[in-house]
């Protein structure tokens, strides 16, 4: 097998959630989607800003990313 440079991609198959939102974070992630095409120029729907979101806040949580390397 050659030696690459590039490891072999993660599987990528979406996995499709549904989740049940309070009236206050619906109406809160609807002026997000607002102010995101208001400020990019393109809108896109909740649904799609979600799973970025939810990265984000991952991502960006220290004490998540050190628990889940031990």
């Amino acid at each position: 097998m050659p030696d690459l440079k590039l490891a072999q991609l993660p599987d990528r198959t979406p996995v499709k959630l549904t989740f049940s939102a309070t009236p206050d974070l619906h109406h809160a992630l609807n002026d997000y989607a607002t102010l995101y095409a208001q400020t990019y120029g393109r809108e896109e729907p909740v649904a799609d800003l979600i799973p970025a979101m939810l990265s984000a806040f991952l991502e960006s949580d220290r004490a998540f990313s050190k628990a889940r390397t031990k």
